[in-house]
C-alpha cells in the first residue's frame, strides 16, 4: 500500500527522529551517499527497509552510531588495530565489521555474527542519530540494485510512495558509499572500497583485499554489502572499457547500436566528449580528477535514464588510491561486461 512520502528539510529533523522512534524508516543525508535508517535494535523497523527497498534478506546493513560509547552494547570486541582506525576516521566514511553482540537483530546481520558500523560524518545525520537515541541501520535509499542516491531527489524518484519522510540536506559529498573493512579476522580484511582508501589504510595496519573488490564472484552471504548483487545499474546496457584505445573500441561498438537507432552514450573526462562526436556524452570532470568523478558517479549513472540512453559505454580508470572503489561501483554497474583494448 502506497504511503504519502514528505520531503523535510533539515529544521524538520525532529519530525524525522519522531517517525524513528515511532519504528518507521527514514531516508537522510550522511557525506557518502542517502541512507534509509530504522532502529538498528528493533527487528520489526529494519524489516520496513528490505521491504521498501526490495533488499535481499542476506545483504547484511550498516549500522550507524552518533558516538563510540554506543558501540558498548553493540560488539563484544574491538581490536586494538581497529581503535587506531576509528581515531583516525571516524567520524568518516569507515565502516568497521566487528563482533556483534545478542542487541543486533539476526536481520540487522543477515544471520551472521558481526556487524558493520560506523559514525557518519555529516551534522544532519549525526543530529537526527542524537535525536532518536538509538543508533540506525542504514543501508543506501535507494531501490535495489539501481544507483545509490547522492541528492533528495534520486531518494524520492525510487523511494515516494514506499517510505514516509526524506530528510533533504543536499547533495553529498564523497558521492560512494563507506569502505568496508573486516576487523574479526588478521590482517583485516577490505570488503568494500570507499572514501577511505587502501593506501590511507595500509599506512595504518596490514590489510588483504577480498578478491571480490576486482570483480571475483561470491556464492556464501555476504559479510558486507555491494559485495554480491549487481548494484548502481542504470536502465541502459553498461559495458565498462579498459585500455589504451577505448575511442577507437567505443566508436566501433557503438556503430551497430547507431545503425538499429539506438541511443547510445559515453561516460569519459570533460576533454575527451570530443572523441565521441555521435554519442551522447556524460562528462565525467577534468581529466584524472578521481574525487570529483567520484561525486558525479552515481549522478550520471542516474542522468543515462533520464536521457532515455539504451546503451553506456563508460571509460575506466586508474585503480589506485580513490580509483578502486570508482571501478568497484563501475564492474558491478556493468554487471562485469569488461572490454579491454
Amino acid at each position: 500500500m502506497a504511503v504519502k512520502t514528505m520531503m523535510l528539510t533539515a529544521e524538520e529533523v525532529e519530525k524525522a527522529a519522531a517517525l524513528l522512534r515511532n519504528g518507521e524508516v527514514v531516508a537522510f543525508p550522511t557525506e557518502t551517499v542517502y541512507g534509509l535508517g530504522a532502529n538498528a535494535l528493533d527487528r520489526e523497523a529494519v524489516e520496513k527497509i528490505f521491504q521498501a527497498k526490495g533488499r535481499p534478506q542476506d545483504n547484511p546493513l550498516i549500522v550507524h552510531c552518533f558516538t563510540r560509547a554506543q558501540l558498548t552494547d553493540l560488539v563484544t570486541e574491538i581490536p586494538p588495530e581497529a581503535k587506531i582506525l576509528m581515531d583516525k576516521f571516524w567520524p568518516g566514511p569507515l565502516t568497521l565489521v566487528l563482533p556483534k553482540s545478542a542487541a543486533i537483530p539476526q536481520v540487522v546481520s543477515a544471520g551472521l555474527d558481526t556487524v558493520g558500523i560506523r559514525i557518519p560524518d555529516h551534522p544532519l545525520a549525526l543530529e537526527l542519530i542524537q535525536k532518536t537515541g538509538f543508533p540506525l541501520a542504514a543501508p543506501s535509499a535507494n531501490l535495489s540494485g539501481r544507483p545509490s542516491p547522492t541528492r533528495a531527489e534520486h531518494v524520492w524518484a525510487d523511494l515516494q510512495g514506499k517510505i514516509p519522510a526524506i530528510l533533504d540536506g543536499g547533495e553529498t559529498g564523497w558521492g560512494l558509499e563507506s569502505t568496508v573493512l573486516d576487523c574479526t579476522v588478521k590482517p583485516f580484511r577490505l570488503l568494500r572500497p570507499g572514501g577511505v582508501t587502501l593506501e590511507e589504510l595500509q599506512a595504518l595496519t596490514s590489510i588483504q583485499v577480498d578478491t571480490t573488490i576486482y570483480g571475483a564472484s561470491l556464492d556464501a552471504t555476504p559479510a558486507s554489502p555491494g559485495m554480491k548483487y549487481q548494484h548502481y545499474a542504470p536502465q541502459a546496457e553498461v559495458f565498462l572499457v579498459l585500455g589504451q584505445n577505448t575511442p577507437a573500441k567505443i566508436g566501433e561498438l557503438s556503430e551497430d547500436y547507431l545503425e538499429v537507432g539506438k541511443r547510445v552514450g559515453v561516460m569519459t573526462w570533460d576533454e575527451r566528449c570530443q572523441l565521441y562526436p555521435r554519442l551522447t556524452c556524460l562528462p565525467m570532470g577534468p581529466s584524472g580528477d578521481l574525487s570529483i568523478l567520484a561525486t558525479k558517479l552515481y549522478h550520471l549513472l542516474r542522468e543515462s535514464d533520464r536521457l532515455g540512453l539504451d546503451v553506456l559505454f563508460i571509460e575506466g580508470v586508474s585503480e589506485e588510491h580513490l580509483g578502486l572503489a570508482i571501478m568497484n561501483r563501475l564492474r558491478k554497474a556493468a554487471n562485469e561486461q569488461v572490454i579491454h583494448t
